[in-house]
């Protein structure tokens, strides 16, 4: 998709601080923290939204769920504890339409969420 951002952030186009990547995911920090620990995990795949992604069928949703505990133990908090979210849709707030799992930690994270 050539006006998306996290496509331009996975081309190198845009830069990110990138925190941890494989062949099929990227994770690189929020830039605007709700949490001590905040970082986004992406398919490198464009793919819209979390439905997509799992429409997609081939692994890729495992690829990012591993990466996104993966950045949880590599930030500190998988012990602690952590929340993984996909906002799909705009209702559920999600304003970059690719695919993407929020990791926070770091804080006591409330329930119900906003």
């Amino acid at each position: 998709m050539n006006d998306c951002l996290f496509c331009k952030i996975v081309a190198k186009e845009i830069p990110a601080e990138i925190v941890y990547e494989t062949d099929r995911a990227l994770a690189f920090r929020d830039i605007n923290p709700q949490a001590p620990t905040h970082v986004l995990v992406i398919p490198k795949e464009h793919h819209a939204d979390a439905a997509a992604l799992a429409e997609a069928d081939r692994g890729l949703a495992d690829d990012v769920l591993k990466a996104a505990h993966a950045v949880a133990v590599q930030e500190g908090v998988a012990d602690g504890g952590y929340r993984v979210v996909f906002n799909t849709g705009p209702g559920a707030g999600q304003t970059v339409f690719h695919v993407h799992a929020h990791v926070l930690g770091g804080r006591a994270l409330t329930w119900p969420p906003g």
